[in-house]
């Protein structure tokens, strides 16, 4: 069995808490929060700690805290040469601190606490700098998901940036399209049957397939009385841009 310490209490780390808890060829050594409580609900209180030099013997140590806080917390690990890896998608591997192997366990999915994913489907991409190592990662990531994939660090932020376009830029859409409906006094209900459908469609189409709008037509009709119908200027620049972009790319293909 495999033993693993989690540093941190985030969405990312109590998802990581309860798929290791779930597995049975996974052991849950510890967990270091700052604040117990805010894991209290998923593990007993003996296997939490306040204190990251109180941290237990384990195979893999597992940093799963804010990008910004990754280094400090690597810096600040009192053992050596142990297995440490991060979470993080836009954080190289190298930015671990040097004094113990390096690796990167990065779950490529929205996690909120509120909500709960099944986490066997969610693609881990995983990087070591030992062979070894890899397969002890592979090893862990296998028993936690069925998708997981040897990414480096320059194909993992590159991946980061395309996550943001079609999960954080799209929710933030989603608002904007909600906030149209709101104003106009229609239920935002009607529009979830064709979000759902959107997204079914890239499952066996390529994006650029799936394109459909005023924007993939060059309806310029359509489109000048969209712009007519927004009264906000974000959402009129927004529209623009995007409508530019899907009309520019037609013009490549």
């Amino acid at each position: 069995m495999i033993s693993i310490s989690i540093i941190g209490s985030g969405n990312v780390a109590q998802h990581l808490i309860k798929a290791i808890v779930q597995s049975d060829q996974l052991e849950l050594v510890q967990v270091f929060a700052r604040h117990p409580e805010t894991i209290s609900h998923l593990i007993s209180s003996d296997k939490i700690t306040s204190e990251i030099a109180a941290l237990k013997e384990a195979n893999l140590y597992i940093i799963s805290v804010s990008d910004d806080a990754i280094q400090s917390v690597s810096n600040s690990l009192v053992f050596s040469d142990k297995l440490v890896a991060h979470t993080s998608g836009s954080v190289a591997m190298d930015d671990l601190n040097d004094s113990n192997r390096k690796a990167v366990l990065y779950p490529l999915q929205t996690l909120s606490k509120k909500k709960e994913v099944d986490f066997t489907t969610v693609p881990l991409c995983i990087e070591a700098q030992n062979e070894a190592d890899l397969h002890l990662l592979t090893e862990v990531a296998n028993h936690l998901s069925v998708h997981v994939y040897n990414v480096n660090s320059d194909q993992r932020k590159s991946l980061h940036v395309a996550a943001v376009f079609v999960s954080n830029f799209t929710n933030h859409l989603y608002k904007i399209g909600n906030d149209i409906c709101t104003e106009h006094q229609v239920p935002f209900e009607i529009l979830k049957p064709l979000i759902s459908e959107t997204a079914k469609k890239i499952q066996t189409l390529d994006p650029a397939d799936a394109q459909t709008g005023p924007a993939k037509r060059n309806d310029s009709t359509t489109i000048n009385k969209h712009l007519a119908i927004l009264t906000d200027e974000n959402q009129k620049e927004i529209y623009k841009i995007l409508t530019k972009s899907i009309i520019d790319h037609g013009k490549k293909l």
